[in-house]
């Protein structure tokens, strides 16, 4: 859908991000997740203008597996960020949005406290057609909330996939949600997952589910000495928590506070952040070239047709997409 309002010029969106003005921030990643043409220039202007005000903020990425109860630790762990008086922005992808175009109240009524909280910024984000359920213009609205003093980023991703490279690559500390007493203790999480992981988290560890989760713990942590160490140095924490008491989560904000500390001190967090910035600059290439290509009008003309060749069998997948591309390069 086209967003006919009218945008501010650059100068009136770093004002009011400055500012810390809810809505303007909310105009600017409204801006920055458009795909017209003439938004995507002044967007590409903003970004420019506000990226000396970026950097200082924790970026924290959160998965989990299905039923862990990802909203309600978000809103509990949340709540207790705010406490301690520092502004928190939640970037919560919605899965909804592949159907629907996105569901602005969707994050905000399930965490609704949260939502209510003056230091707490919450902002779902279209998953659209990205790759694993994120955002492709996560990175852009990160550093705009950034920009408006938020000091710490929760990025929450659809459900373990694809999605956890990406928010890996964006974030400082990788959070993985599980939870014990559902069979196999590895759920079928991927070796790939568990080593990003900056910390496990078995949620729900309440009642009677308190012994399994401590249980879990036990066979998480032995099962993470047989992965190679963490070049950053850190060695990933093995926590429980019940978010819905919201107890042991001042334990995992403290694993943070360690983190950061660490990997501050020995110069992992300047080259982390130096990889992020490359893997932004990759990631913008390949949107553009895929963006500008399926847009191509002579692309598009043909495409119907190739589409229809390679779904019958009469053309090789192979040779169509190199048609198709040389076309795109004016070769044809």
């Amino acid at each position: 859908m086209i967003n006919t309002k009218k945008r501010l010029p650059v100068d009136e969106y770093v004002a009011g991000i400055r500012a810390h003005d809810r809505f303007v921030l909310s105009q600017a990643i409204t801006l920055v997740e458009s795909s017209l043409p003439s938004d995507q220039l002044l967007a590409a202007s903003l970004l420019a203008a506000i990226v000396p005000l970026t950097g200082q903020a924790v970026r924290v990425g959160i998965t989990g597996v299905p039923g862990v109860g990802k909203s309600t630790f978000i809103e509990s762990f949340g709540l207790m960020v705010t406490e301690q008086g520092k502004k928190l922005a939640v970037l919560a992808i919605d899965p909804s949005s592949q159907v629907s175009g996105g569901s602005i109240m969707g994050d905000k009524t399930r965490m609704e406290r949260l939502s209510h909280d003056p230091l707490a910024y919450i902002r779902p984000s279209p998953a659209r057609s990205s790759l694993g359920g994120v955002s492709r213009k996560t990175r852009e609205a990160m550093l705009l909330c950034e920009a408006a003093g938020h000091e710490v980023v929760f990025i929450e991703t659809v459900g373990v996939g694809q999605s956890e490279t990406a928010v890996h690559d964006m974030t400082d500390f990788f959070l993985l949600l599980m939870l014990a007493g559902a069979g196999d203790e590895l759920q079928g999480i991927k070796k790939g997952i568990i080593e990003m992981a900056d910390a496990v988290v078995i949620n729900k560890a309440d009642g009677d589910n308190a012994p399994k989760a401590r249980l879990a713990q036990i066979e998480y942590q032995n099962a993470l000495h047989l992965l190679p160490a963490a070049p950053s140095g850190w060695e990933t924490k093995v926590l429980t928590c019940s978010a819905l008491y919201q107890t042991g989560l001042p334990a995992l904000w403290q694993a943070i506070e360690q983190h950061q500390d660490l990997v501050r001190a020995n110069g992992w967090f300047a080259r982390r952040r130096q990889a992020q910035n490359l893997a932004w600059l990759h990631d913008t290439i390949r949107q553009q070239l895929t963006d500008r290509f399926y847009q191509h009008p002579a692309v598009a003309q043909q495409m119907a047709a190739t589409e229809q060749a390679v779904a019958q069998g009469s053309a090789h997948a192979v040779n169509a997409a190199m048609e198709l591309i040389n076309v795109y390069l004016g070769r044809i």
